[in-house]
C-alpha cells in the first residue's frame, strides 16, 4: 500500500508579517558590501511586529487554511508545529495554537525540530496519521521568527512568516499525494546550541554537502521510486534560503527555471525557514489549474531532505477564494528601517 495515495492537502494558508526590511539597511548600517544582496538574489525581507512571534503567525495561517479546508476544527485528530523559534523553551506551542482555534481537547498536539524541514516532517507523520485511519484531518504548521546574529550574513535573509496545510483524506483534497521519499544524513552545516541566542553555521559548507547534496539526493530517489521524470512536473518547489539556490539546484536536476520561479518567494520577503518551502507550495496551489503536478521538496540543516510528488485537484478552485493568497499578503506591506527591525525582534535589551 502506498499511504500517499489515500491523502492530500484540503486546505492551505499563509502568513505574512507587514513589516518589509530592505537588505540595503543591512549593508548601510554594518558596512558590508551593497552588492551582497544581489547575490543572494533577495531585494527584502518580512519582519514581525512587537507582538507578533511563531505562534501568532502560525495561528493566522491555520485559521487559513481552515477557512479552505471547510472542516470542524473539532475533527482535527492532530496539530503538528514545525518551529526552529518557539517562544518557550519548555511549553508545547501546538496546544496554543490548537486551543485559539476550537480544535481541543480531543487531538494530538506537539511541536516538532528539524531545522527548516521540522514542518515538512509532520507532512509526512501526517500522511501515515490519516492514511492508517488513526485520524481524519492533521493541521501543519511551519512558522519562524528566523534569528541572525546581528552583523552576519544570515542576517540578510532570516525572516519571518507561516504557512499551515490541512491533511486529509484524497477524496476532499485539493490537491493529492502521489508519493513522498526522505534523505536524511548526520551533516552539521547549522546549529545552535543550549542557551546561545543565535545559530552558527559553517559558512559555504552549507551548500554542496548539505543544501545541494540532500535536496538532489531526496529528489532523485523520489524519481527513482515513481519513474516519473523533470519534465513530468509542470512545478518545482525547493528550500528557499535565498534567490539562487532554488534556481541552481533545478539546473542540478534538469528542470527549467520557468517551473521554480512561480514558487519562488524568498526573493521578496527572505528566508521564512520552516515557512520557506510551504510557502512557495501555498503560492502555487493559489494559481495552479487542476491537474497540474508539482514537485515539493523541503530542507532542513543538520541535514535532511523531503521530496514530495502532490497532483492538483479539481477542488483547489472552489477552495482558493476562501482566504486571503500569497500574493495579497505580499502586496500589503509597510517598509521599516534597522532600528525598528532591532527593536521589533528584540535585539536591543532594555533593562528597566
Amino acid at each position: 500500500m502506498k499511504p500517499e495515495d489515500l491523502t492530500g492537502i484540503v486546505g492551505w494558508g499563509s502568513y505574512i508579517p507587514r513589516y518589509r526590511m530592505p537588505l540595503s539597511e543591512i549593508t548601510r548600517v554594518w558596512g558590508f558590501n551593497p552588492e551582497q544582496p544581489r547575490e543572494l538574489d533577495v531585494a527584502e525581507k518580512s519582519v514581525a511586529g512587537y507582538d507578533e512571534d511563531a505562534i501568532t503567525m502560525g495561528w493566522e495561517a491555520a485559521l487559513n487554511a481552515l477557512k479552505r479546508a471547510g472542516v470542524n476544527p473539532k475533527e482535527i485528530g492532530a496539530v503538528w508545529f514545525g518551529t526552529e523559534s518557539k517562544p518557550y523553551a519548555v511549553k508545547p506551542s501546538a496546544t496554543v495554537i490548537a486551543e485559539a482555534l476550537g480544535v481541543t481537547p480531543s487531538t494530538m498536539a506537539t511541536d516538532l525540530e528539524f531545522a527548516c524541514r521540522a514542518a515538512s516532517e509532520a507532512i509526512r507523520i501526517s500522511i501515515a496519521s490519516v492514511a492508517s485511519g488513526l485520524i481524519k484531518y492533521a493541521l501543519v504548521v511551519g512558522s519562524d521568527t528566523a534569528q541572525a546574529n546581528p552583523g552576519d550574513v544570515l542576517e540578510y535573509t532570516a525572516s519571518s512568516a507561516a504557512t499551515a496545510l490541512v491533511i486529509g483524506p484524497s477524496s476532499e483534497a485539493a490537491a493529492v499525494f502521489e508519493a513522498s521519499y526522505t534523505y536524511v544524513t548526520d551533516t552539521p552545516d547549522f546549529w545552535r546550541r543550549a542557551h546561545v541566542p543565535y545559530p552558527l553555521h559553517g559558512e559555504a559548507f552549507t551548500g554542496e554537502p548539505a543544501y545541494f547534496h540532500h535536496i538532489v539526493g531526496a529528489v532523485k530517489g523520489l524519481m527513482e521510486k515513481t519513474g516519473l521524470r523533470p519534465s513530468d512536473f509542470d512545478y518545482a518547489i525547493f528550500h528557499q534560503p535565498n534567490g539562487k539556490f532554488p534556481v541552481q539546484v533545478a539546473r542540478m536536476l534538469d528542470i527549467p527555471v520557468e517551473k521554480v520561479k512561480p514558487g519562488l518567494v524568498t526573493p521578496l520577503i527572505g528566508n521564512s525557514y520552516n515557512s520557506s518551502a510551504l510557502i512557495g507550495l501555498s503560492k502555487v496551489l493559489d494559481e495552479a489549474r487542476p491537474g497540474s503536478r508539482i514537485l515539493l521538496a523541503p530542507f532542513g540543516s543538520g541535514a535532511g531532505s523531503d521530496a514530495y510528488s502532490i497532483v492538483v485537484t479539481d477542488r483547489v478552485l472552489e477552495k482558493r477564494d476562501k482566504a486571503p493568497r500569497v500574493v495579497d499578503y505580499l502586496s500589503r506591506k509597510k517598509v521599516v528601517d534597522y532600528a525598528f527591525y532591532a527593536r521589533s525582534r528584540s535585539l536591543i535589551k532594555r533593562i528597566g
